[in-house]
Parts: structure tokens; C-alpha cells; sequence
């Protein structure tokens, strides 16, 4: 199976356990409106049990699991087979969140797993040093965020942003760089892309505000403006 090209900037509503069941299939389908409406590329992740619910009535969203493993068809009773994924329609997983980390044996091979079913690696670091390292791994998106400003609603700042950014892409050009810790406001989406992230999105920023749709419409605007002032390939 071939692997979704994302194009800058890209987005991710990753709304973790907070939401599950009607909640987040009522949140894909806003984000899949706006997806449609802005022709941006957004990555929506969700309870294993959620997605095929999100697949099938959210066509504008790449549908994104919050964590795989390189389990092999076969043996591995509770374990994320990619293959049943891949074969549910699932285009994209999250690996090594500070929530859910892997040991760098598995994260390698989990990253070859998914490549050999087609799936995207959107792989967390939290640190330059870190990022350097899984870099090398050669992951499809790395998402830099300080594990300490996780759900804080306080962003890095630029020289945080633009330092771990050109260290991934020093070692993987080719690999796309997600900021993304803290993001709460159009404002804040509007400076990751500015300050030379290839995409953002939010969690806590998303889910916890006071109108969760008002605050996705609000940033997917700001992504617009930003594509328009930094993104030329787009």
C-alpha cells in the first residue's frame, strides 16, 4: 500500500482519551469540514475502536492510530497488529508519545513495519538531542515537543522551535516536523508555521476549550494565512 503524501502544512486534532464514542466522531466530522473547506491535509487520531466510525463518515481526514507495534501476523494476544490497521483504512500512527514511549529496538522496528504496510510515522521526541536520534530512523513526521509543556497551554518558544526543526531536517530532509506542544490559539498555529514547522495541531488546546469547534475553526484559519504567508509550495 502506498503511504499519503502530506502536503505543508498539515494538521493533527489528536484528542487522546479525553474523547471516544459520539464526542470524537462529532469532532472528526467538524474537522473533516474544515479539512474540505481549507484543502488542508489533517491528521485525526482516535480510540482503536473509534476509527473505522471516523473512516467511514470522515473521507477528508488521514485517520491516525495513537500507537502501533511491529508485531507480525501470528502470535501477540493484545498486542497493534499493522497489517489490521492498514487493512481497516488507517493511514497514519503516532509512536513514542511521552504518554505511551517505546525502547529504541521497537521504535525502529516499528517504524520498518509500518513502512513495509504503508502506514505513516508520526514519531514524538522531546528533546534536539533526541530528535537528532530518532532522525536517523528516518520517520515520516517527527513531532517536536517538550514533554514539560504537554497539555500546559504554553508553547516553545522560536529558537526552540527553529533549533529542533533544522536538527531533524540536518540529519532526515526529507522528513516533515510537527511543533506542537501548548498549542491553544490560532495565534499559536500561526507561529509554529512561521517559526518553520511543516505542521501543528493540538490536544488539550482542542478538547478543553471552552468551544472546542469556534478554537478548530479558529486554527485552521490561522494554517490558511500561514500557508499563504510562508508555504509557497503549497
Amino acid at each position: 500500500m502506498e503511504k499519503v503524501r502530506l502536503r505543508k502544512p498539515f494538521f493533527v486534532v489528536n484528542p487522546k482519551s479525553y474523547l471516544y464514542g459520539d464526542d470524537a466522531l462529532a469532532l472528526a466530522r467538524k474537522a473533516d469540514e474544515l479539512a474540505e473547506r481549507y484543502d488542508i491535509d489533517c491528521l485525526f487520531t482516535a480510540q482503536l475502536i473509534d476509527l473505522p466510525r471516523i473512516i467511514a463518515e470522515c473521507p477528508h481526514l488521514v485517520p491516525c492510530a495513537q500507537a502501533m507495534e511491529s508485531l507480525k501476523p501470528g502470535r501477540g494476544m493484545g498486542h497493534i497488529l499493522p497489517e489490521a490497521l492498514a487493512a481497516a483504512g488507517v493511514k497514519a500512527t503516532f509512536l513514542n508519545h511521552a504518554e505511551n514511549p517505546c525502547t529504541v529496538h521497537e521504535l525502529a522496528a516499528t517504524i520498518a513495519r509500518a513502512n513495509e504496510v504503508g502506514i505513516l510515522t508520526v514519531v514524538c521526541a522531546d528533546s534536539v538531542e533526541e530528535g537528532e536520534m530518532i532522525a536517523s530512523l528516518k520517520p515520516d513526521v517527527m513531532v517536536c515537543e517538550l514533554t514539560s509543556l504537554i497539555g500546559t497551554g504554553q508553547v516553545a518558544g522560536e529558537d526552540y522551535m527553529r533549533g529542533s526543526t533544522e536538527a531533524v531536517k540536518a540529519v532526515s530532509p526529507e522528513t516533515l516536523v510537527l511543533q506542537a506542544a501548548g498549542i491553544s490559539t490560532g495565534q499559536n498555529v500561526y507561529d509554529a508555521i512561521k517559526y518553520g514547522a511543516d505542521g501543528t495541531g493540538g490536544t488539550s488546546g482542542i478538547v478543553a476549550a471552552a468551544d472546542p469547534f469556534a478554537t478548530l475553526d479558529e486554527m485552521f484559519a490561522a494554517l490558511d494565512q500561514a500557508r499563504t504567508d510562508f508555504c509557497k509550495e503549497a
